[in-house]
């Protein structure tokens, strides 16, 4: 009985641990073009985006401008070896066309990373170069 308590005292100490790590989105940024998120196209201007405080794979994005606007987005993990030093949004640019890529926030090794839409996809097929672009964000509260 002892073994067994031991052994879920240290699960739990576990899930807490990973828990606590999780780090909630919630920045804006100046968008200063035109982009894509999935297959929903965004005009330029000022952002927004928070994570669901139930989980963090589901992003809010909306413009700061529109009342009561704004849509949920999944997101996927992603990952590097050194924290990033800014908070920032990364687009993919391929032709005339900036998609979301990710977000990080300053800080921390973990962000999160769009899935492609069908127009980045055929645009990928038909060879087409990408080039990352960064635009600084804000950590908003």
């Amino acid at each position: 009985m002892k073994t067994l308590f031991s052994v879920l005292s240290v699960f739990a100490a576990l899930f807490m641990a990973t828990a606590a790590d999780a780090q909630q989105t919630k920045m804006s940024a100046t968008v200063p073009f035109d982009f894509v998120v999935g297959d929903r196209a965004y005009p330029a201007g000022e952002y927004s985006l928070r994570s669901s405080a139930d989980n963090d794979s589901v992003i809010r994005i909306g413009n700061t401008q529109e009342i009561g606007g704004g849509i949920n987005v999944l997101s996927n993990a992603c990952t590097n070896v050194e924290a990033s030093k800014t908070t920032k949004i990364v687009f993919r640019r391929m032709g005339d066309y900036y998609f979301l890529y990710q977000v990080w926030t300053a800080g921390n090794t973990s962000g999160r990373e769009f899935p492609r839409g069908r127009t980045e996809v055929r645009l990928a097929q038909n060879h087409e170069k990408s080039e990352l672009v960064i635009v600084a964000a804000n950590i908003s509260q």
